[in-house]
């Protein structure tokens, strides 16, 4: 078993906690997946990226996971949008959950055991309705059945909200003219006559669809029962959703805490404005893969702490873009180390120091944005060795392997890349003009094509023997 070595921020605690899983080195994880009402957006790849690695990431320190997430395809946003188009809800629903796998597998995202969709656990959903009303904690009206948070002493554990402050907040279904409190959720919508585009099921309390929030609870309990180790999501889905979560599983099985970790993955701007079709920036994953890879937003994405805001714009993707060259061409430079043996003792030193650094970045909540920081401090001091010739090529051949299992991690390199040169064939040529001109001692015109060079993102660094070109 794994000695227990990564803290990650608790939103449930609001600190960060030691992980250590409830059942010897095995993990079970649940994130909430998408409604799938329409094409999926940046703003859901970066809280599915960030699982994806964090999962990728426990498996590298020998944690056995269960990754499961949900598909919300019964909703009355998916409702409305089957309206709009004038098409079978159903058919809407597997359309564009056929769109958000084909999206989650061009974003290498390959740590997902179960996706699970609601309309499979209709049996698990009224199960739950059921014992909710036994317990007395739901409450039968005329449009369906809700749950009294007056009843449940510990509402507010995640969010921080009290019942009063519940008042505040009704998401989608869950408003009503007769509920007991203006807060209480719905567990169990009965159905509208006459409106074909809305699906429901029999029930023992009457035809209908389940709440939003009951969907997520019925799949964990089949899947991991009453408790499990970590719950994910995006910030946005604190409260209420995943405030009812926690009260109406707690309140069914009497066992606390529903999950041991609650993470929330930071919101995502565009140009610093929330991403909204009425503000024109609404970018589709798909819509993004057509002017960069999908390495590139997973780097964009990673280069953040998991739970603070991000950020896009151009002027942040020319770094990205930067970044990763740098990455690249370094590990070019490692597979070209011909030298049997290392010269110097320093290579394999600060190759352990940066190595041991960048995981306890990583133990530290999850730390990416200081973990490629120690990667490129690594990459900065092995050039310069590698400048002096004194690389090896076992230590060479460490440091490539260590970058691999990163990127196995993060999944920031196209490995398809480093087969071809990452110097543009115009920033060749000035080189092997510059070169004449060295040769000849034209010292004037070498110095106009270094400015050129330059122009192009690279530093110059003459040796006696030949030109360093490096990416700035």
């Amino acid at each position: 078993m794994p000695t227990p070595t990564i803290k990650i921020y608790n939103t449930l605690t609001k600190k960060k906690d030691l992980l250590v899983p409830l059942r010897n080195n095995h993990i079970n994880i649940f994130v909430c997946g998408p409604t799938v009402y329409d094409f999926s957006h940046i703003g859901h790849a970066r809280t599915y990226v960030v699982f994806d690695a964090f999962v990728k990431y426990l498996q590298h320190l020998g944690y056995k996971t269960f990754y499961l997430q949900n598909i919300t395809n019964v909703d009355d946003k998916i409702i409305i949008r089957a309206r709009e188009r004038k098409v079978p809800t159903k058919d809407l629903a597997v359309a564009f959950e056929k769109e958000h796998i084909k999206d989650m597998k061009l974003l290498g995202i390959t740590s997902v055991n179960k996706y699970a969709r609601a309309t499979d656990h209709i049996k698990e959903i009224i199960s739950q309705v059921v014992r909710l009303k036994e317990k007395g904690y739901a409450y039968q009206i005329a449009d369906g059945v809700y749950f009294d948070i007056s009843k449940f002493k510990g509402y507010g554990k995640l969010s921080g909200r009290t019942v009063l402050q519940a008042e505040d907040s009704v998401s989608r279904i869950d408003y009503a003219k007769d509920k007991r409190n203006r807060g209480d959720f719905c567990l169990w919508k009965f159905s509208e006559e006459g409106n074909e585009w809305e699906p429901s099921w029999p029930s023992p309390f009457g035809k209908g669809r389940p709440g939003w929030h009951i969907e997520d609870t019925a799949i964990t309990e089949k899947f991991f029962g009453p408790q499990y180790d970590i719950h994910g999501g995006a910030i946005d889905l604190i409260f209420p959703h995943h405030e009812a979560e926690v009260t109406q599983m707690e309140a069914i099985s009497g066992k606390k805490p529903l999950a041991r970790y609650w993470m929330h993955t930071g919101f995502l701007t565009i140009e610093e404005r929330k991403m909204s079709k009425s503000l024109n920036n609404f970018t589709t994953i798909a819509a993004f893969l057509k002017m960069y890879s999908s390495q590139q937003l997973r780097y964009l994405i990673l280069r953040n702490l998991w739970h603070s805001p991000l950020n896009y714009s151009e002027s942040v993707m020319i770094e990205v873009t930067s970044a990763l060259s740098k990455i690249e061409e370094f590990l070019r430079r490692l597979v070209e180390v011909k030298t049997p043996r290392s010269k110097s003792k320093q290579v394999g030193q600060a190759f352990k120091k940066y190595q041991t650094a960048f995981y306890a970045d990583l133990n530290d909540n999850f730390n990416t944005p200081k973990a490629f920081a120690t990667l490129f401090e690594l990459i900065k001091e092995i050039n310069t060795y590698l400048d002096r010739g004194v690389v090896g090529m076992p230590d060479a051949k460490k440091i490539y392997q260590f970058f691999k299992e990163a990127n196995g991690i993060f999944g920031i390199i196209n490995v398809k890349n480093l087969r071809q040169s990452s110097v543009p064939a115009e920033v060749k040529k000035l080189l092997k003009d510059r070169e004449i001109f060295r040769k000849a001692a034209d010292w004037q015109k070498a110095d106009m094509l270094r400015v050129e060079i330059e122009k192009y993102g690279y530093t110059l660094e003459d040796t006696k023997d030949k030109t360093l070109l490096r990416k700035t």
